[in-house]
């Protein structure tokens, strides 16, 4: 694989969960609708297992291509950029309800 695919995996994963996340809190904040809150519940529990099946496949495929290492270490320090951003979505949540 070359590296700007690696890199393209992880902006896709961390853009989509990203996605996923804005659409489920800003969908409850402006309809106070109780689906888009236990959506944004499930994004987050899915989107943890997604996120850590596609860092295990990149340290998996980065110790067995070690000149790929480093980049697949990029891929995932972008995709760890979501952690910060679901507490702090988590947090808004909890205290609007």
């Amino acid at each position: 694989m070359k590296d700007q695919h690696i890199l393209n995996i992880g902006k896709a994963v961390f853009a989509l969960l990203f996605l996923a996340g804005n659409i489920c809190l800003f969908g409850y904040i402006i309809t106070k609708d109780e689906w888009f809150a236990g959506s944004g519940y499930m994004v987050m529990i899915f989107g943890s297992m997604s996120s850590l099946a596609v860092i295990l496949g990149l340290l998996v495929y980065g110790f067995i291509s070690r000149d790929r290492f480093d980049i697949c270490l990029k891929a995932i320090g972008i995709m760890l950029l979501n952690i910060p951003i679901a507490v702090l979505y988590a947090l808004i949540g909890i205290n609007i309800l």
